[in-house]
């Protein structure tokens, strides 16, 4: 009997989902095998391994990707992970999207409160 659940979320682009990965920490694996509760596994596209064998995967299902996991044994909050996941892709489709409109990053910070405050320009 699998235990695995998947959630849908507002991720579409795979190379800024791993990069948003890399910059929460976390090593990302591509193409391979999440693992669950009694050695079961399914594929997904992204994969964090765990050290507790309960990995985290990403595949992707039409034009967005879902959350695959054996939440039974993931040992992080789920709600907390996924909120600082969608803030670091937000951040990185915001750059990504200035950069290919002709702009300039001239500053990028996080605030005291976790507001990412991102200042472009652009010579007219």
């Amino acid at each position: 009997m699998s235990h695995f659940t998947t959630i849908a979320i507002e991720i579409k682009n795979g190379d800024l989902l791993k990069q948003a990965l890399g910059t929460l920490g976390y090593p990302v694996k591509e193409n391979t095998l999440v693992r669950g509760y009694l050695g079961n596994t399914i594929t997904a596209d992204y994969v964090i391994p765990m050290p507790n064998a309960y990995d985290l995967g990403f595949r992707k299902i039409g034009d967005r990707y879902e959350l695959i996991a054996d939440m039974w044994g993931v040992a992080i909050n789920i709600e907390e992970f996924l909120g600082e996941l969608n803030q670091q892709y937000a951040t990185k489709t915001v750059l990504e999207s200035a950069t290919q409109q002709g702009f300039a990053i001239e500053q990028q910070e996080t605030l005291e409160d976790g507001t990412v405050r991102i200042v472009v320009g652009r010579w007219s």
